[in-house]
């Protein structure tokens, strides 16, 4: 099949302001709904005195977590099988939680009346640290659960005495510390809901900006108790998403509530102050790594501890048998005999954590970790990080290869793309670049990163979240005048599905993809499934759309053999025709045929009329796209800034259906890694105070920081998908990160650095070149 840059079919409405989000909608008799939240990281509620708001003239309804829970709804569960408190209860486990809601009849009026609830609080002991948090001694945050400590998990994976030996018999061990800090997704658009329950049917309706609609239906009948069939989730426009709207929030089902409350609509739209202090952060590893090598720079083994702080609530969306999500790529793209890695999860007062924001369930953090220890490595042998990588890059010859942890990466040339980005950067001359500048005393680095991406997610006989296989459902429909809609259960939050999906209709039927509608974000219009997130759009979603449109073209030969009065094995397929095999000239369009299937023609025994099908496509494994970065920087020796003057990026997607949307989701991906990696930080003060509750604060990058981005690619398709596509909306994510961190500590190579964490801003590169290094997520006093 061929695809192509076809420009983006929902753009036409976003450049001209058309979009329709959820805070756009308003409903007749609507109302505002605001939440009051806890100043504090950690306290027990001695009352809630809500008497002068509720006597507010503009106030409607006061809920607190008292009133929810006379309704059982006090606490809902998580798609990570933890529960959540909507409204507390008993204390309060994070600065930012939510202690009441406010419906008035605007949102002003409902923000003013905040000001009005007197709560009382008995301040506890507040563990922000995750190495404290499992200190003798340390307060414990989840009681409720009748634990006696902020333990969450342990998990492992790989064979550890095989590792072991391995480690004996290495002429070489490298080891190193590091931690992947807390960061936020910050999407444009921040979080909210719109819930309508009618006072006749006792339909509940929920316009909510949620990356998986079916996912958060499933939820709201849980708590509620409400059937399925009478509650309707919309997902109209989203503004953007990188994870942070997979879970289900308290203003949420505070919303709902309300409206319960006063049988009139309830708006809840939080503002960028909330969305950075409560809603899913990501993140947040101390990683401990050692990685095992002969003299000559061949790799034995890797072992890898982790500390994962997944704040107050275990709220993120990871697969059931994976507490650490799919942390077992950590040993990345190399053929390594042997590995083990350990995980342990703890309780902080933070809010909740573990977020798949754009890494694919903790991927990203697991490409760190063995980039950073290959660079490592290459530093303590003498090698050049380049060499030392393609020594041990698995060989095409090797695929389908199993990691030492047990999964089979599909596919993938990785020398190819190692050498690609040599050429493209002109590494050699690089190198001499670099030589020449720190004989004049100039500091500049170069940093590589090669990754691999497992997504996809899942094979239901492996993955579930809520306790349901992670398949995902199509429909497609083909009017009588060849036009056609496709229904999908996935979610689009800026990824251009309507383009892609279209395009992919398009390529299999011949119908112009201008006449493919593409519907999603809606429960009563779409089959079941799980979402968008950890790029499962084009692996599973995709993949079902292009088996359902085979489905339809086969039903189409059905159709023409009998327009043709000749066998169905007879015919030959070509882009938008059924023609006789060996009569080109006789034939029919699938406008032709669509037209037909409605029409009174006597059709064989057994074959149905019109031209619809649905299918519920199941992964048989996950994809895993790959690339190789080259990050080049040059540091400020005075003031330790950083400037990236170059970044080649090298991605192998599989199959790209639509290229130009494959770069923009590279850019996106990139610019998301530069910023991680030089200026964003969650940080907390002792106390359990967020010190990043605005962009002010919490720094994003911008095209000021940002390179012009050199692109290259190479295509390896995967043998399991029907068209050979890998996924791309994460890569960039995955593989920027490192490939900063790489280049920096490069940089500073001369000083001694052998390594810093994140964000290396310029007064952390400072301490660094000095000697004084600060943990970034040190709490600050």
């Amino acid at each position: 099949m061929t695809y192509g840059s076809l420009p983006r079919k929902e753009d036409a409405r976003f450049v001209r302001g058309r979009g329709t989000f959820v805070d756009d909608l308003v409903l007749p008799g609507m109302l505002h709904g605001a939440i009051l939240r806890s100043p504090h990281a950690h306290a027990r509620l001695v009352s809630v005195d809500t008497s002068a708001a509720e006597a507010h003239p503009k106030v409607r309804a006061v809920l607190t977590g008292k009133d929810l829970a006379e309704r059982g709804m006090a606490w809902m569960p998580t798609l990570s099988h933890d529960v959540h408190a909507v409204l507390a209860t008993d204390k309060v486990r994070f600065q930012g939680q939510e202690i009441a809601f406010v419906v008035a009849e605007d949102r002003y009026a409902a923000r003013d009346a905040l000001e009005l609830i007197d709560v009382e609080y008995e301040p506890l002991p507040v563990v922000v640290d995750a190495p404290a948090a499992l200190a003798a001694g340390a307060a414990v945050i989840r009681d409720d659960l009748g634990k006696a400590d902020n333990h969450v998990f342990d998990w492992s994976s790989g064979d550890e005495a095989a590792t072991e030996a391995a480690f004996a018999k290495a002429d070489v061990v490298a080891r190193q510390d590091m931690l992947y800090p807390r960061v936020h997704p910050a999407p444009l658009e921040t979080c909210g809901a719109v819930a309508d329950i009618d006072a006749i049917t006792g339909k509940l309706t929920v316009w909510a900006t949620a990356q998986a609609p079916h996912a958060h239906r499933i939820l709201y009948s849980r708590i509620t108790g409400l059937p399925e069939h009478r509650i309707r989730i919309v997902a109209p426009d989203i503004g953007g998403g990188f994870g942070n709207k997979v879970g289900m929030y308290p203003g949420y089902l505070c919303a709902v509530v309300g409206s319960m409350v006063t049988g009139r609509p309830v708006k809840w739209t939080e503002d960028r102050s909330e969305n950075l202090m409560s809603t899913s952060f990501a993140r947040d590893y101390h990683m401990s790594g050692e990685i095992a090598a002969t003299s000559d720079g061949r790799l034995l083994g890797l072992r890898v501890r982790v500390l994962a702080d997944h704040g107050a609530f275990n709220g993120t969306a990871q697969p059931a048998k994976f507490p650490a999500g799919f942390f077992h790529v950590f040993t990345g793209s190399y053929d390594l005999p042997a590995a083990f890695c350990s995980v342990t999860g703890v309780y902080t007062n933070k809010a909740p954590g573990g977020v798949a924001y754009a890494c694919s369930f903790r991927i990203t953090e697991a490409v760190y970790v063995v980039e950073r220890m290959m660079d490592v490595l290459a530093r303590e042998l003498g090698l050049d990080p380049a060499e030392l990588r393609m020594r041990n890059l698995l060989r095409p010859e090797q695929f389908p290869y199993t990691c030492a942890t047990g999964w089979q990466y599909d596919s993938g040339d990785y020398p190819r793309a190692l050498t690609l980005l040599k050429e493209i950067a002109g590494y050699d001359g690089l190198r001499r670049e670099q030589a020449g500048k720190r004989a004049r005393g100039e500091l500049m680095g170069l940093g590589l990163s090669f990754f691999t991406e497992a997504v996809g997610a899942g094979p239901r006989e492996h993955m579930d979240i809520l306790g349901f296989g992670m398949a995902d459902g199509a429909e497609l429909r083909v009017h009588p005048s060849g036009s056609a809609v496709l229904r999908l259960s996935c979610m689009s939050q800026g990824q251009g599905h309507e383009t892609t999906f279209a395009q992919l209709v398009s390529a299999e039927l011949g119908i112009p993809p201008d006449e493919v509608e593409v519907v999603q974000g809606d429960t009563d219009r779409t089959p079941f499934g799980l979402g968008t997130y950890g790029s499962r759009s084009t692996p599973v979603s995709g993949a079902a759309a292009v088996t359902v449109a085979r489905k339809v073209r086969e039903r189409a030969r059905q159709v023409a053999s009998a327009m043709l009065e000749v066998s169905p094995d007879d015919l030959e397929w070509e882009r938008g025709r059924w023609f006789v095999r060996g009569v080109p000239g006789r034939g029919h369009t699938i406008r032709e045929i669509a037209l037909a299937a409605h029409s009174d023609l006597a059709l064989p025994e057994g074959v149905e009329g019109q031209l619809d099908a649905s299918t519920v496509y199941s992964p048989p494994n996950l994809t895993y796209p790959f690339g190789a970065y080259l990050c080049v920087v040059d540091v400020d020796a005075d003031t330790g800034q950083v400037r990236v003057r170059r970044f080649i990026a090298v991605d192998d997607c599989g199959v790209r259906i639509n290229p130009m949307i494959v770069a923009g989701q590279v850019h996106r991906g990139l610019a998301d890694g530069i910023g991680m990696a030089l200026m964003e930080l969650m940080a907390f003060d002792t106390d359990g105070n967020h010190l990043g509750g605005s962009f002010m604060d919490y720094l994003l990058p911008t095209a000021l920081e940002c390179p012009s981005w050199e692109l290259g690619e190479t295509v390896t398709p995967s043998p399991h998908h029907p068209i050979g596509a890998k996924g791309i909306g994460e890569s960039a994510t995955v593989g920027s990160p490192a490939a900063v961190v790489n280049a920096v500590v490069d940089a500073l190579a001369p000083f001694g650095v052998r390594h810093a964490d994140m964000p290396l801003t310029p007064a952390a590169v400072w301490r660094a070149m000095r000697g004084t290094p600060l943990r970034a997520d040190l709490a600050i006093s």
